[in-house]
């Protein structure tokens, strides 16, 4: 749209006057910036000049106005098209943001490849459209629920579950047909991860509109195997700053690293299967990375050999995990898919991947590092879930009056993956569900806050390893 509007104007004025309270703006002096209207989403006013006969592209200028509604109101009054102080930008492929940027960083991080082309095989996540009824916390409930659930008519179904009104592509009556159609089969019972950290279940048969809305089953199916793993996260993002990439080895809701609005995720698996159910499919046919022959060009040329599948993968989860490579091209990382940045120094990539193989078993729970526990759980039996509070002086989590999570420094508190500040997120979810902490449950969270310092040291030292940016 950008790229037209470029070639059917002259002249564009693009005054943004800012006031977006859902990505928080604060004015560069401190001070609260407001919006003009009774909005969330921020303004901007746009003036668009066409001359007759011009073919050129159009000549962009841009300018800000930040501070309280009555300021903008006062100097928009005052304010002519001749007045404003506005500053020539020149947009650029592949984006043509109508705002001021660093061109020769933007040339800089051109330089990488989009994760998109270097994993061409992916998907946004899976959604359901009733969550409350589709995924559970174990196993066992979805096998009640859907034995239950397929032996009700569709208006008691609707009425049990709350269900609420049918929707374009997602129906009672398909879901139970789904279930009718596959005859309630438990190896269809599969772990399904909900957000960080967070495992549960669904009844997962790969139709479209069935049980589930949207299963993406040409792609989650590649998760269903034991030995894959995948990259989830968002194209577009809405937050101050990118931490919005996880790992997953399960299929994966679409909001496992964010629920916020234009923050999509999407699943990258590393592996693709060979389709079993297609009778023309060799049985032979054995798994093939998910990886374009361009860039695996690419990487050789860079390095002088083709490194291993998981090797590329460690790479990159470890350079998507540099403070400085977020920090560095953060205006760039809200727009679009991140870029991942090639070496040719081959003893660099090897560390890289090391400590991105580190990190992808920590963020799994596979670590043997998570059994060093930091933490002490400090309670009675009930462990109800009724408050979450944190202590930073005594850097404690507490979950009811009497039951304590002792020993979390804030730093790890504070944590994000995504869109959610992790310990806080999953507690807070067992309390909206009015659950109690199981033993393993407690010993889970435990693990958590492990994982989360690792990750958290391990993101230190990486940009100690990077010696300079760009990457060579």
């Amino acid at each position: 749209m950008r790229q037209n509007l470029l070639q059917t104007f002259t002249k564009i004025y693009i005054l943004d006057l800012h006031g977006n309270s859902k990505k928080k703006e604060v004015s560069p002096d401190g001070s609260a910036d407001k919006n003009v209207f009774d909005i969330q989403q921020g303004v901007s006013i746009g003036i668009f000049i066409k001359e007759e006969n011009n073919t050129d592209l159009a000549t962009v200028y841009h300018s800000d106005l930040w501070g309280s509604r009555e300021s903008k109101y006062e100097l928009l009054q005052q304010l002519s098209l001749d007045t404003v102080e506005w500053e020539k930008i020149e947009p650029s492929s592949p984006f043509y943001l109508f705002i001021p940027q660093d061109t020769d960083l933007l040339e800089e991080y051109n330089q990488g490849w989009k994760i998109t082309d270097i994993m061409p095989i992916n998907s946004v996540g899976i959604v359901t459209a009733r969550d409350y009824l589709t995924i559970q916390w174990t196993a066992e409930e979805v096998e009640k629920i859907i034995n239950d659930f397929v032996s009700l008519s569709e208006e008691n179904a609707r009425e049990k579950y709350k269900l609420g009104k049918d929707t374009r592509d997602w129906k009672v009556s398909f879901a139970q047909d789904d279930l009718r159609k596959t005859g309630i089969n438990n190896k269809l019972i599969v772990p399904i991860i909900y957000r960080p950290f967070d495992l549960r279940y669904t009844y997962y048969t790969g139709k479209s509109r069935g049980f589930i809305c949207m299963p993406r089953n040409e792609v989650m199916k590649n998760m269903l195997k034991s030995d894959n793993f995948g990259f989830h996260l968002c194209r577009q993002t809405v937050s101050d700053s990118w931490q919005h990439i996880m790992i997953s080895s399960n299929i994966t809701d679409d909001s496992y690293v964010s629920n916020k609005s234009r923050e999509r995720g999407y699943l990258l698996p590393l592996y693709i299967y060979p389709d079993t159910e297609n009778q023309q499919t060799n049985l032979f046919e054995e798994k093939t990375a998910n990886l374009s022959p361009k860039f695996l060009t690419a990487i050789k040329e860079k390095l002088g050999y083709i490194p291993t599948p998981e090797n590329i993968f460690y790479y990159a989860y470890t350079v998507f995990h540099s403070p400085t490579y977020r920090q560095r091209y953060a205006e760039f990382l809200k727009i679009d898919f991140p870029l991942l940045p090639l070496t040719k120094n081959d003893k660099l990539f090897i560390t890289l991947a090391s400590k991105g193989e580190t990190l992808v078993n920590l963020h799994l729970m596979k670590s043997d590092q998570l059994n060093n526990l930091i933490t002490q759980y400090q309670g009675d039996k009930e462990n109800q879930v009724i408050q979450v509070k944190y202590s930073p002086q005594k850097q404690q989590v507490s979950i009811n009056k009497n039951c304590h999570f002792i020993g979390i420094p804030e730093s790890i508190w504070e944590f994000k993956i995504g869109g959610y500040q992790v310990l806080d997120k999953w507690l807070k979810d067992r309390k909206k569900a009015k659950r109690k902490l199981s033993p393993d449950d407690i010993i889970h969270y435990q693990k958590i806050v492990v994982a989360l310092q690792n990750t958290i040291e391990i993101m230190q030292e990486i940009d100690t390893i990077i010696p300079n940016f760009p990457i060579e």
